[in-house]
């Protein structure tokens, strides 16, 4: 049985994962063709699954609310059809600890309170202080690739996700700190925000509703 995800489920997977993205952006992540890529996110439109939005000079995609109806209703049926159900599901409580030490140490980062100012702005004047921050994304590092071995062997679509957040702690620890928490690059935050959505699209998941 193949647990390879279809062209058009990959599409508008990657809208829903994204965000907000063009179509080069979409194309580029589950390396997909993008004339191919450009005609899906046509068809989506026409089905009014898709809508394209302008401002700025840029432009991109996105989700409407029956889209992220049949995005779900598809990955639900691929889930199904491979028998990973119960799996994602552990894998999914497993992440859960996991991501609320995530989103601590982003907060750390980008946080440093003081005397006179718990919400005092981290200037990053303190080595240890961020030292001791890149040292705890190393140990969440070291937990998720097990558990994005575990989601590969279930849907080849869930792989890289550890690949790309040791790459973006990598960056960090070599100074450039943009790539703990910034959302312009493929920083750890980044990375961690949309396996998340990942997972909750993939089980159908309120996000507002989490533990």
């Amino acid at each position: 049985m193949t647990r390879e995800s279809s062209s058009g489920l990959l599409v508008l997977h990657a809208v829903r994962i994204s965000g907000y993205a063009d179509t080069p952006a979409i194309a580029h992540r589950y390396g997909l063709d993008e004339t191919e890529t450009k005609q899906a996110l046509r068809d989506g439109q026409a089905r009014g699954w898709v809508e394209h939005t302008a401002f700025a000079g840029t432009g991109g995609w996105s989700l409407t609310e029956s889209g992220r109806a049949e995005n779900e209703r598809r990955l639900a049926a691929e889930l199904a059809r491979v028998g990973g159900a119960e799996e994602v599901r552990g894998i999914y409580r497993e992440f859960l600890p996991l991501n609320a030490l995530l989103l601590r140490a982003c907060t750390d980062w980008q946080l440093r309170p003081t005397a006179g100012d718990r919400l005092a702005v981290n200037d990053h004047s303190d080595p240890a202080w961020d030292a001791r921050i890149l040292d705890e994304l190393a140990a969440i590092d070291r937990e998720l690739t097990p558990l994005a071995e575990r989601l590969g062997n279930v849907l080849t679509r869930f792989r890289g996700y550890d690949t790309r957040f040791t790459t973006a702690l990598a960056r960090a620890r070599a100074g450039e700190g943009a790539w703990v928490d910034r959302t312009d690059v493929d920083s750890c935050h980044r990375v961690w925000f949309e396996l998340h959505e990942d997972l909750i699209a993939t089980l159908g998941i309120d996000r507002h509703a989490e533990p």
